[in-house]
């Protein structure tokens, strides 16, 4: 199956969880004010998200001058994907790491870290950044919000039934879907609305991944990278927060087991061994 499929997939699915939960507390118009409340904050975000992301890095925008290469890498890849040349941005900080952000491929910004540009050979640094702007070119900002305005409005739901649940309210409370069950839903139905939420995120960075490495030509390149990042990152780990580790190019927080599921990023050693498997089929 396709990324692009399962991530169609993956958003029918928060759909249905919202419209399911949605009439088991109180109908259309539960729905309808939860579904509101998440759009107002979600889009809000997404409107002045690079503004927001940039300043929370302390990321600083470089001229051509000051960055030549680095501008004439983004430059031939943005001509690559399609798009407009991005800003550039760099981060201060020793960590390896990058990402991309911007409401559209018109308003889009690419920033890489201090410790990236010193870690990575100059094809390893290209495949980082057609990664990045792979995500620029399949507006995944747009579709990470659109994930997370159901997300957010399953989760607000939740928080009604349960209240409801707990006061005897609902839309029917005679029916089975009251009381402990509504309750029981009421707890589920986040769980999997964030479990799903993150599904879309790793089927993004797959995509990424794929559509990156044909824009430079060399996925044994991004491979290489994101071998290096990874080991790198957690012996100089980044202070990144948790509404934000989803745009690096992979993941600046940890956690193993059953941790995994809610990760925002594939493991690394699954997509290097796809990236891999793309270099073997050419």
């Amino acid at each position: 199956m396709s990324n692009t499929l399962k991530t169609g997939l993956l958003l029918a699915v928060l759909t249905a969880l919202f419209l399911l939960i949605g009439d088991a507390v109180g109908g259309k118009n539960g729905m309808v004010m939860a579904f509101g409340l998440a759009v107002l904050m979600n889009f809000g975000a997404y409107w002045f998200s690079d503004k927001i992301v940039l300043r929370m890095y302390g990321a600083r925008e470089v001229s051509e001058a000051e960055a030549p290469e680095l501008h004439g890498v983004v430059r031939a890849l943005s001509l690559a994907a399609g798009v407009p040349m991005p800003k550039v941005y760099i981060i201060p900080t020793d960590s390896p790491n990058a990402f991309a952000t911007g409401r559209d491929p018109q308003h889009a910004a690419v920033a890489v870290t201090e410790g990236i540009r010193r870690l990575l050979s100059p094809d390893e640094l290209t495949g980082v950044l057609a990664h990045e702007m792979a995500h620029v070119r399949n507006r995944d900002i747009l579709i990470g919000t659109v994930a997370a305005t159901l997300a957010g409005a399953v989760m607000m739901l939740a928080r009604f039934a349960q209240f409801a649940a707990i006061f005897g309210g609902g839309r029917d409370r005679d029916d089975d879907r009251g009381g402990f069950g509504m309750l029981f839903l009421a707890i589920l139905a986040p769980i999997g609305a964030m479990l799903v939420q993150m599904a879309v995120s790793r089927s993004r960075e797959y995509l990424a991944d794929e559509t990156g490495a044909k824009f430079c030509g060399r996925p044994e390149s991004l491979a290489r990278a994101l071998e290096k990042i990874s080991g790198i990152s957690r012996a100089v780990p980044m202070e990144a927060s948790p509404a934000t580790a989803h745009m690096f190019i992979v993941s600046p927080l940890t956690g193993g087991g059953i941790l995994s599921l809610f990760s925002t990023h594939p493991p690394v050693e699954k997509r290097v061994e796809r990236l891999l498997a793309m270099t073997a089929a050419r």
